[in-house]
């Protein structure tokens, strides 16, 4: 299939697809003319990708996971044995990052709930005439 059917079937836009091309993920075959085509091996991949894009994996690291993955019904399993330990390492990154945000969202809340009512800081009264809700 041709690029863009493979977006239609992948609702990936083009750029991405060239830009997966580009880091490896994913190699279309190439007419002479230089026009992609792609397989129906190559929807799946790309599922494979965004799916592993939207668990917090870096491209570079997704390049090295594919080739170890196999699809089991909806799930991706790991095939490769030194791929869980990749993995776990790549969770645990994932979790000081939500806890390092989950703290400055915490210093976030505690910096709006300390500014004085009616101080400096505030956002501006309402305009005359204007009622305040409570």
């Amino acid at each position: 299939m041709r690029m863009n059917a493979m977006v239609q079937r992948t609702g990936v836009h083009e750029r991405l697809l060239r830009y997966y091309e580009q880091q490896g993920l994913l190699t279309p075959e190439r007419l002479p003319s230089g026009y992609r085509v792609y397989s129906e091996s190559d929807v799946e991949t790309v599922r494979r990708i965004r799916c592993l894009l939207a668990a917090g994996l870096s491209t570079a690291l997704i390049a090295q996971v594919l080739p170890c993955i196999r699809a089991d019904d909806e799930r991706l399993v790991p095939t490769c044995p030194d791929l869980l330990a990749q993995l776990r390492r790549e969770g645990e990154r994932i979790t000081r990052a939500i806890e390092d945000l989950q703290a400055s969202h915490a210093l976030l809340d505690t910096i709006i709930t300390a500014v004085p009512h009616g101080g400096a800081g505030t956002p501006r009264s309402p305009q005359p005439g204007v009622a305040e809700a409570s």
